[in-house]
């Protein structure tokens, strides 16, 4: 096997050979901790608040417990991209909903009131009553 310095034909440009092999251990660890694609509840506390928050403004981190992920923790920009994401759903849904139970039947709101037993008249003397007592 060659060694290190040769496969750079004898030289070190990036100074990678001087560090500590302790060091780039330290490094390694800090970099699969932050690449893995599930956190332990246990390591995310071991690599602190303000490492988890900086892991996640790239890309969510999954937490498990036990294997299983409990959470995650993800960039407040995609947070709100998914609330985004929700409403526009939510809104399609709504239209999709009404329009596979439309049945082109309409009702006429005098219609309606007559349905339910009553006149405009009441329904206006109502509305009336209801200002005037101040419960819009």
């Amino acid at each position: 096997m060659r060694s290190r310095s040769k496969s750079f034909g004898g030289e070190d440009p990036c100074g990678w050979w001087r560090v500590e092999k302790s060091e780039l251990e330290k490094l390694y660890r800090i970099l699969c901790r932050f690449c893995m694609s599930v956190m332990s509840i246990t390591e995310a506390s071991r690599a602190g608040m303000s490492s988890l928050v900086a892991s996640a403004q790239g890309n969510g981190v999954p937490l498990s417990r036990h294997g299983k992920v409990v959470a995650e923790v993800v960039s407040a920009d995609e947070i709100a991209g998914l609330r985004r994401d929700r409403e526009t759903l939510r809104d399609a849904a709504l239209a999709m909903a009404r329009f596979a139970t439309d049945t082109d039947v309409r009702t006429r709101l005098d219609q309606a009131i007559e349905f339910f037993g009553l006149t405009r008249a009441e329904l206006e003397a109502e509305i009336v009553a209801d200002v005037a007592a101040g419960r819009e």
